[in-house]
């Protein structure tokens, strides 16, 4: 059978997939797959007229490509939609820009389906939470009442989340027994984000995160809430203040685990992540969805997106102010004393957002840091397959025991 007849049958049963037929809701597409000099249209939505131009989506590459696209597993780049838009100068992606981001949740849908994988995901036990909140006061007098959990006894880990997200994605990691044992996990929902909302005096104007109020929230939740120096594991723009926390207040930093941090992550926003001609919660799930690695459960890649999906419109762009307009690694990395502060860099091979490359430049402005790489995940290892994340935790925290 060829590329071109395999990529058809992966096509019509992906297309019959329930969560494509969701996120097909409201459009009227028609999209061409090429594969060398064949092609291939498929209707996604209603029928569109033939005059309508804006409704012509084109994804094309050689055979060879396709081949790898439907590979079990895809290698990076080749596994979503959107890291091949964005990251695949061997695809040609044309169409109209907006209904490309207003169809971008129905694309990683179709994508996440061509070679489905499914293993069983088992659940973390939640009973071993314990949730509170807590009045907070920044060095500027801002005021907000910080929703926070935590598990676990011993040594204080603060768990940062990812951008537009919130502490759930670390519950696989929070409530692992065995670490629990030795070390006290403690995550809160960022202002605007989650189960905490924003301080009382946000007058509606949009909202954008800069380094310095980030690190006053971090600063002042270890102060007031935790009260002692912390082991500091973020990912992602919570790996890069993590950074920020060891440059600036290394009196509060025991260690830094930093998952997928990033060095220059420019480019990360768009205009469509807050448009109102784009549903911008299934947009920014998806833009999400795109950067998990093809072997993670499907039922918690999911679940990483289905967080995105209730962010409250603009705060994912908003955070990406900080990530991907001013985050700066190198000059944050240089500035790191890592003969007193531990320093683990984890870095999965499908995040296209934060590279491998990038975790290998940073440790080598931090004295004594190390990469540790994880072939099969991406941007969200905890929440995407935190049993493989913890295989990767696991040796972390025994050195930091010693």
């Amino acid at each position: 059978m060829s590329v071109f007849e395999r990529l058809l049958d992966h096509l019509t049963a992906a297309l019959d997939k329930p969560e494509v037929k969701v996120f097909s809701r409201g459009l009227s597409l028609r999209v061409h797959f090429t594969v060398g000099d064949q092609t291939h249209a498929v209707v996604i939505g209603s029928s569109p007229t033939s005059l309508d131009e804006a409704s012509d989506i084109g994804i094309a590459a050689s055979a060879d490509d396709w081949a790898l696209v439907l590979a079990d597993p895809a290698p990076p780049t080749y596994h979503s939609f959107s890291s091949i838009q964005l990251r695949n100068p061997r695809f040609t992606i044309t169409g109209d820009p907006l209904a490309i981001a207003q169809a971008r949740a129905c694309f990683e849908a179709i994508f996440a389906n061509l070679t489905p994988y499914d293993i069983p995901a088992p659940q973390a036990d939640l009973s071993h939470l314990r949730g509170s909140y807590h009045s907070v006061t920044t060095a500027t007098r801002r005021i907000a009442q910080i929703y926070s959990e935590q598990a676990g006894t011993g040594t204080p880990v603060l768990c940062l989340h990812t951008a537009g997200a919130d502490t759930r994605q670390f519950h696989g990691v929070i409530c692992d027994a065995a670490l629990g044992k030795d070390w006290r996990f403690i995550g809160f929902d960022m202002p605007f984000h989650g189960r905490s909302m924003p301080p009382a005096d946000w007058s509606g104007d949009t909202y954008l995160l800069d380094q310095q109020t980030y690190l006053d929230w971090c600063v002042s939740f270890i102060e007031q809430v935790i009260g002692e120096p912390v082991v500091v594991m973020g990912c992602s723009m919570g790996a890069g203040i993590a950074m920020v926390l060891a440059a600036e207040r290394p009196d509060l930093v025991r260690a830094v685990i930093a998952l997928e941090a990033p060095l220059r992550p420019r480019g990360r926003r768009n205009d469509y992540l807050t448009h109102a001609k784009v549903n911008g919660g299934w947009h920014s799930a998806a833009y999400v969805r795109g950067l998990l690695g093809p072997r993670s459960p499907a039922d918690l890649r999911r679940r990483a997106a289905y967080i995105y999906s209730q962010g409250a419109p603009g705060i994912y762009d908003g955070d990406l102010a900080f990530y991907s307009d001013e985050f700066d690694g190198e000059q944050i990395a240089r500035r790191i004393d890592g003969k007193a502060i531990p320093v683990s860099l984890l870095i999965g091979h499908y995040d296209f957002s934060a590279t491998v490359d990038d975790a290998h430049q940073l440790a080598g402005w931090i004295e004594n840091a190390q990469v540790i790489e994880m072939p099969e995940l991406g941007h969200f290892p905890m929440t995407e397959h935190p049993a493989e994340m913890l295989r990767y935790l696991r040796p972390v925290f025994a050195s930091l025991k010693q």
